[in-house]
């Protein structure tokens, strides 16, 4: 029997439809990878500008919180402007107001124009995130919406990966202030190629022909309940993120005072730990989860967040946090699955709108955990981390017991729902 000669083209194609990789899903991949590129290559050294310039520790602080605020008050305009514009002209605006940002850091060294720049790009990633979820939705059929926002995911750490290295160069080459100058030239640069990639390859769709929702109550009215259970476990969830997020770094390493198990070298390996576990698991989930229920993968995603705090306070050495920082990485397991299914969920024509709604009610919530984890470890970091514990337990049993997702042969309940209802 004659065998079947191989062909690339035949190998490409059949990858190609694994990954869901349709026209617009690689030019938005293509952008990603772009602006990603410039955002991480200038943004994490923006501290180190700052206090060159003489804007002290509090314009650093101010940073940190002013991304953390735009992070949760972009989520809802993005969403709406995606519809009032369509994905491919609201994409290119996120693009311009970016590129705005790159261009007044680049030629104002000042530690005020830094703020003002910051404020364009800074939050590029929560703007145009639900723009991004709405294409997927719009471009791949919902057994394939897992696989193409697993794979945006993987593709968002290419630059996360890469784009301190390059800046770190330019630092190396040419000093601080101008080193991080040149970055954002650099970077203005390389979102002017993603603007001209998008609109090539992106394909149009238009904007909606409805009146689209600018108020997020009424938005609100039209979240289908299984919609708003899961906000609520995934809030809970956040929770038991957050309140530890920024002194996981000080209980392995440990201050001058108290040194905690690791070197800050050894620490940084952790995190490298963690981010391969991440993309080892992705397109895998990613392949069975759009193939049955999503419930299961979200739920043992919000069991992996409620678990690393616990075994974190049982670290005491450098094996045993190797152990926790997998379990840190696993937490990815089912966070493409999540965001999947919170597009099943959303009604017809209102997708990008509701999947704004639903991360800036989670975040505008969420964003006083950092706080109280303060208080907390004040108390005994031992509080701080049985109490994040508790909270991720609470979420992860309400999405046990309430929560729901879609498998192949179900109907999704968010399509019955009217668009123009609950007014």
């Amino acid at each position: 029997m004659k065998q079947p000669r191989f062909s690339l083209r035949s190998a490409l194609t059949g990858a190609g439809d694994f990954l869901g990789l349709r026209r617009s899903m690689v030019g938005l991949l293509g952008m990603v990878v772009l602006v990603g590129m410039g955002e991480h290559m200038a943004e994490q050294f923006l501290p180190l500008y700052l206090l060159s310039l003489g804007g002290g520790f509090l314009s650093v602080g101010g940073l940190n919180a002013m991304d953390n605020l735009l992070g949760a008050l972009y989520a809802f305009p993005g969403g709406y402007l995606a519809q009032r514009l369509g994905t491919k002209r609201a994409l290119l605006l996120f693009n311009l107001l970016s590129m705005a940002g790159f261009l007044v850091v680049a030629l104002i060294p000042a530690w005020p124009a830094v703020m003002v720049g910051a404020v364009l790009f800074l939050s590029w990633t929560a703007i145009s995130l639900p723009a991004t979820m709405g294409l997927v939705a719009r471009v791949l059929p919902r057994d394939k919406r897992t696989m193409g926002v697993s794979l945006h995911s993987l593709v968002r750490r290419i630059p996360m990966a890469l784009g301190p290295v390059l800046g770190g160069v330019f630092i190396g080459l040419y000093g601080v202030e101008t080193g991080v100058r040149v970055a954002f030239a650099f970077a203005l640069v390389l979102a002017g190629a993603a603007a001209v990639l998008q609109q090539v390859l992106i394909e149009e769709d238009a904007p909606a022909k409805d009146r689209v929702e600018g108020n997020p109550l009424r938005l609100w009215r039209r979240m289908s309940p299984p919609l708003k259970q899961l906000l609520v476990a995934d809030t809970l969830v956040r929770f038991c993120e957050q309140i530890p997020y920024a002194f996981v770094v000080v209980w392995a390493v440990g201050t001058a005072a108290a040194p905690g198990p690791v070197t800050a070298l050894q620490f940084g390996l952790l995190r490298t730990i963690e981010m391969a576990t991440a993309i080892l698991v992705y397109l895998p989930v990613a392949y069975f989860a759009d193939r049955t229920a999503k419930k299961p993968f979200v739920l043992l995603t919000f069991a992996f967040f409620t678990l690393f705090p616990v075994v974190l306070l049982a670290s005491r050495s450098f094996l045993v946090l190797v152990l926790a920082f997998i379990l840190r990485g696993l937490k990815e397991f089912g966070e493409p699955t999540r965001k999947a299914l919170i597009m099943d969920l959303a009604p017809e024509g209102e997708k990008a709108g509701m999947f704004g709604l639903y991360y800036l009610t989670r975040d505008v919530i969420v964003s006083g955990a950092a706080l109280a984890g303060a208080f907390l470890w004040e108390v005994r970091p031992e509080a701080n981390f049985l109490v994040a514990t508790g909270f991720g337990a609470v979420g992860t049993l309400w999405f046990a017991l309430r929560g729901r997702g879609l498998g192949r042969g179900d109907r999704d309940p968010a399509v019955s729902l009217p668009a123009s209802g609950g007014r």
